[in-house]
């Protein structure tokens, strides 16, 4: 039945294949569970609620896309826009989470529509290619400040904005060793490197008495908390407007490039032939809106995937078996509720670090292309909010391409967001 179903020799590939390809995704991947309840709870979640939200999202969405699309991708809540739902939306901008939950749900209907018109497509190939990059790096310069504040390594100071932390502190030196841990085990190519990390400095701060222990397994926290609690009408007050922008534009980049990416890896594109990415984009797009209701941030295609891809992984059974295991980790959940900020901090840190490496693909040598690029990832950090960096980044782009006489080489995509932005600057500036 899984031969016919998921066309397994058509891949060339088997059962046994697919099985072990979704276990070293999940592994590379299943850090998400202790990371999101953690960035969310910070909103007043219950962080209880938000790990089965967690759990349930990434394996409704790896379903979906194992059902609809028959690709090897895994689904799970995104690092970059859950960080952006906590500490701007909610922390900066002062919106209740049931309203930033609305936004991501408004959100996910957007993108459906865009998908299915295919507008999504012209989307990402109207927005430049340096610019795309920098958002990129500059979300992972946010979850940066986001990590390093985390671990006490960075704190605020009147004089100079920030400064340095106690570095002799017990908590902070076990953040500083969480990322040694994790970035030693990634260089020697150890799966679960992250998920390795995280519970190394969790159970050291057991040891030292830091973290009183709560058992590890038992039957899943309530998901009432947060399930279908989101405020819709609250998220449709015009402030929220460029909150929903910036939503749709992320999950537009990050995840259809993510996609690409894994799936041209794994030969399920070819020059010309697109394959399933139209169900690929519309799985992603539905799995946006169920998260929602779930009561958790915008779900999207984790890149981690490539590892399963690297492992022979070549249908949407690698994603079926990633949803099983995203499912019997629901059964973790006082493990997940003793993990300390210092334990998810070092793991922010390297997601960071990753991200950063988008920047090789700015075009450096152009200015009217460098220069909004790096203002667009600067902004994010020093402004603490990612929807600032993409408004300074596209504004400025289309303001420098038109004072060099270059207007042509702006596509009608990118003068539309930066418009947008400049509208809402305009009409709502706080």
């Amino acid at each position: 039945m899984l031969e016919q179903f998921f066309k397994l020799k058509e891949h060339d590939t088997s059962v046994r294949t697919e099985l072990l390809a979704g276990l070293t995704t999940f592994l590379t991947m299943s850090y998400i569970v202790f990371v999101n309840p953690d960035i969310l709870s910070s909103t007043g979640m219950d962080k209880g609620s938000v790990f089965v939200a967690t759990c349930l999202a990434a394996a409704l969405g790896s379903i979906i896309m194992a059902l609809l699309a028959n690709w090897p991708i895994g689904m799970a809540p995104g690092m970059g826009l859950n960080a952006f739902f906590a500490f701007t939306v909610v922390a900066q901008m002062g919106y209740s989470w049931q309203q930033a939950l609305g936004a991501v749900f408004i959100s996910g209907v957007v993108f459906v529509i865009l998908t299915v018109t295919g507008i999504r497509e012209w989307l990402v190939a109207g927005i430049p290619s340096s610019l795309r990059s920098a958002i990129a790096a500059g979300i992972g310069l946010f979850l940066g400040i986001i990590a390093l504040g985390s671990a006490g390594i960075v704190v605020a100071n009147p004089a100079t904005k920030v400064g340095l932390g106690d570095l002799t502190h017990a908590t902070t030196l076990f953040a500083i060793l969480g990322f040694f841990i994790i970035t030693a085990l990634a260089a020697l190519k150890v799966r679960g490197a992250i998920l390795i990390g995280i519970l190394a400095i969790t159970v050291l701060s057991i040891v030292t008495g830091h973290t009183q222990f709560q058992g590890v397994f038992s039957a899943p926290p309530s998901l009432a908390p947060t399930f279908f609690q989101l405020d819709i009408l609250g998220a449709l007050n015009t402030g929220f407007f460029h909150v929903i922008l910036v939503f749709v534009l992320v999950e537009v980049f990050d995840a259809t490039g993510t996609m690409i990416g894994v799936a041209t890896r794994a030969g399920l594109i070819r020059p010309g032939n697109p394959g399933r990415l139209g169900s690929a984009l519309l799985s992603d797009s539905c799995a946006i809106v169920a998260g929602s209701m779930l009561g958790t941030s915008s779900t999207t295609a984790y890149i981690e995937s490539a590892s399963g891809v690297q492992a022979g992984g070549r249908t949407g059974l690698t994603a079926l078996t990633i949803a099983v295991l995203f499912l019997l980790a629901l059964f973790l959940s006082p493990l997940a509720a003793i993990v300390p900020p210092y334990a998810t901090a070092p793991a922010l840190l390297y997601v960071a670090c990753l991200m950063l490496r988008e920047l090789v693909d700015v075009q450096w040598d152009d200015v009217t292309e460098s220069v909004p690029a790096a203002i667009a990832a600067i902004a994010m950090p020093l402004t603490y909010s990612i929807a600032n960096g993409l408004a300074f980044g596209f504004i400025s782009y289309v303001t420098i391409k038109a004072l060099s006489g270059r207007f042509r080489d702006i596509h009608p995509a990118t003068l539309l967001v930066a418009m947008l932005f400049v509208i809402k600057y305009a009409l709502f500036p706080g």
